[in-house]
């Protein structure tokens, strides 16, 4: 996804790193220019929007931890279906 429109950090590194962001996993640097590129860009902001709202459903529905191995391969399908549309030409 590109709202088309130039930044430091590009959109796609900003969705690709929303999770960790969400989970306070990005060090002060990094969170900086993924909360600069929210404040400037209307699309990954409604994004990551709805992303915070996903996590937040799960957090309140979810009283116990994945096992690692499930958040793993949770995570390994995430980042498969992100290539898959990164490699559409459209990025639909």
């Amino acid at each position: 996804m590109s709202c088309g429109n130039p930044h430091e950090t590009p959109c796609s590194e900003v969705l690709d790193r929303v999770y960790e962001y969400l989970d306070g996993e990005l060090d002060k640097g990094k969170v900086h220019h993924i909360r600069e590129h929210l404040d400037e860009c209307g699309p990954c902001l409604r994004e990551f929007g709805l992303e915070e709202a996903v996590k937040s459903i799960v957090r309140r529905s979810c009283h116990d931890q994945a096992p690692a191995e499930l958040r793993e391969k949770v995570l390994w399908r995430i980042e498969a279906v992100r290539a898959e549309l990164r490699a559409t030409p459209d990025g639909s």
